[in-house]
């Protein structure tokens, strides 16, 4: 978990100077700690700051605990990861950092002031828990948040899945955490919530009966469980039918088996077409999926977890390393990368079987948002 936030508070990875380009005078003058912390090796001009500062130190480890906290109340902790990635992006260019700009010695004062307030101001209200849900970033979110009842009973179940989840050692921890996020996934798939983040409440209202059926459905299989998170996690190996359900089941226990989740959060999944035999199945796959942390494009990660290496600069697969410079770097969080793959199935006695156990190799694929 500690790596995890840490990996959240130096996600924006812009090469950087520590020289401004329009002053004699460096930044080193107005940062105390800058040379002792040896800050000029962090290529983000906002993580210069904070390396740089003891005030801003002491700023960004309080925000670093408040970040800890909030992930450790929350079963699909990938959502507000991303989500934190966004505002940690939002918060630098609010402060006049722009993509490789260094901060000029002159802007110094102005960038700290305003990196300070909103760094405080952050940790103040990720303390609060009633911020989980005004987070919310999804339909069901959405709707979740503006039913107080529905709310409550998302928040008990919450509380009873991390319960379940503290029982088990890391390997199944992970494995649960990813199966939780499937749960979500499949649960707006079927209260038909999938896309509609700006879809006005009341014309999402008749979903929530779908809302409150799956909740107290969960929160029954959980007390049924009686305290044993092995009657609730890792017991489904096999989909019913060989559709979306199924890709989804696929692709969530590939990020588990491969710890994907410290670096890509799978967004959506969609069933694009399917061939089916009486023991056998094919099914062309679509997943998007949300950069968490910075990861080399031509990585094993960028390989098993995306299903390909890519090219940053065109956003598209690139299956083999075409020059060192290209393979060498790394995606910008919160950039959301689509593959398409076909899945093979098999049927059992318990369903149909996924036999994948990467994403590798994709049909096609493309990378999209930030640069």
């Amino acid at each position: 978990m500690r790596l995890i936030v840490l990996t959240v508070l130096a996600l924006l990875a812009s090469p950087a100077c520590a020289q401004s380009g329009n002053s004699d005078r460096s930044i080193t003058d107005k940062l105390p700690l800058f040379a002792k912390n040896n800050c000029a090796q962090n290529r983000d001009p906002a993580n210069q700051m904070f390396c740089g500062d003891a005030e801003l130190a002491a700023a960004a480890e309080k925000l670093s605990g408040a970040i800890e906290a909030r992930l450790a109340r929350l079963p699909d902790r990938l959502p507000a990861i991303e989500e934190n990635a966004i505002w940690i992006r939002q918060r630098s260019l609010g402060c006049g950092i722009i993509g490789q700009a260094a901060v000029r010695y002159e802007d110094v004062d102005r960038v700290k002031a305003c990196l300070l307030k909103v760094t405080e101001e952050r940790t103040a209200i990720l303390r609060d828990p009633d911020f989980d849900c005004l987070a919310a970033n999804t339909a069901a979110g959405a709707l979740i948040c503006a039913d107080p009842s529905l709310a409550l009973t998302e928040t008990e179940l919450n509380g009873q899945v991390l319960g379940l989840i503290n029982k088990l050692n890391p390997t199944e921890a992970r494995f649960a955490f990813a199966e939780y996020g499937r749960w979500t996934r499949e649960r707006d798939r079927k209260c038909n919530l999938v896309g509609k983040e700006n879809v006005p409440l009341q014309e999402l209202s008749p979903a929530e009966d779908c809302l409150t059926e799956y909740l107290n459905r969960k929160t029954a299989e959980i007390f049924a469980a009686k305290g044993d998170p092995k009657k609730v996690f890792g017991r489904q190996v096999a989909a019913r039918l060989p559709d979306t359900d199924a890709v989804d089941f696929c692709a969530a226990r590939i990020h588990a088996a491969n710890a994907c989740g410290n670096f890509i959060r799978i967004n959506r999944v969609y069933a694009v077409d399917s061939q089916v035999s009486e023991q056998e199945a094919q099914v062309m796959g679509e997943i998007e999926m949300v950069v968490l942390a910075p990861f080399t494009a031509c990585s094993k990660i960028a390989s098993t977890c995306t299903g390909t290496c890519w090219d940053t600069r065109s956003g598209r697969p690139q299956p083999g390393a075409a020059n060192k410079e290209r393979s060498a770097e790394a995606f910008n969080v919160t950039r959301r990368l689509r593959i398409q793959r076909t899945f093979a199935f098999v049927k059992a006695a318990d369903g149909w079987r996924c036999r994948e156990d990467e994403l590798a190799p994709v049909s096609s694929g493309v990378a999209t948002g930030g640069s």
